[in-house]
């Protein structure tokens, strides 16, 4: 693991040189010798949101930032500066990556902070939001570039998990918490799209394939089961002829359905044989 840079350490105590023990001594005098008047300049208020970091001649002032409700400045010797503390969102521009196994994809994503200790994000960084935004362009194409593309299109919520894990490493010195981290979108080359589409496709007419064929497989083992049980009863074809009959009857009214039993036809068909073999055994002593 890397160095993290330390956060500076605030001083309890602020120790001024004579210079600023008498600049502190006249503001006082003046603030005092302008009332009411000086009331307008000394009094502030932070919203339930927002927090105040005092500095004192150049120092921040003991007792950590002010707010919410009234604080007092001295004029001349304090400035400050308000710090919002509600959570904040921004979009991660499309960063534009080479996967672990060479697809190139387009990427973005939103992430979620707030300001968790205001003093820290004033003194150890210039402009924590803007910080954190470059942080997760970096982070984003750091990680990703580790992942295949199988990976990034299933294991969102982890790569999500390890994105905010890796951008709170940084920005904890800062004062800056990441909430949340989520990937909004991967786009593909449409090249690429157009060929997971063929190869969906094809395995897609392949399942309905092996499914149409189990099927007619295990159409064809019910029917010859049925098929033996039939023969086991003389009546029981001649029942399945009438119940066949009365299907049809009931669907189609105008057709007639005349039966014709096929016993009567094989002793035709069994002289019509002989006469057939007669026949060719004339013309083979011809």
């Amino acid at each position: 693991m890397p160095n993290q840079p330390q956060p500076r350490k605030v001083s309890d105590k602020v120790d001024f040189t004579a210079c600023g023990w008498v600049l502190t001594i006249f503001s006082y005098i003046l603030a005092v010798l302008t009332l009411p008047i000086s009331i307008f300049l000394c009094v502030k208020v932070a919203q339930e949101y927002e927090r105040a970091v005092i500095f004192r001649l150049g120092r921040v002032k003991p007792g950590g930032a002010r707010g919410p409700g009234l604080f007092f400045v001295v004029p001349c010797i304090d400035s400050y500066k308000k710090i919002d503390l509600r959570t904040l969102s921004f979009e991660v521009p499309p960063q534009e990556l080479l996967s672990k196994d060479a697809v190139t994809v387009a990427v973005d994503a939103v992430v979620f902070f707030r300001i968790s200790n205001a003093t820290i994000s004033v003194i150890n960084i210039e402009d924590a939001a803007r910080s954190t935004k470059l942080l997760a362009q970096t982070t984003l194409r750091n990680i990703l570039g580790t992942k295949t593309l199988t990976e990034m299109l299933s294991d969102r919520d982890v790569i999500s998990l390890q994105m905010q894990a890796t951008l709170d490493e940084t920005t904890i010195p800062w004062g800056v918490k990441v909430e949340r981290v989520e990937m909004k979108d991967v786009r593909l080359p449409y090249q690429l799209q157009r060929a997971m589409a063929a190869e969906a496709e094809a395995t897609r007419e392949a399942m309905a394939k092996i499914i149409a064929a189990e099927g007619e497989q295990n159409a064809s083992m019910a029917l010859a089961e049925a098929a033996d049980v039939i023969s086991m009863s003389p009546c029981a074809i001649q029942l399945r002829y009438l119940q066949t009959l009365n299907s049809i009857s009931s669907e189609k009214n105008n057709t007639i359905v005349f039966p014709f039993p096929m016993e009567m036809m094989s002793r035709f068909i069994k002289n019509q044989k002989k006469h057939v073999m007669k026949r060719m055994s004339a013309l083979k002593y011809s």
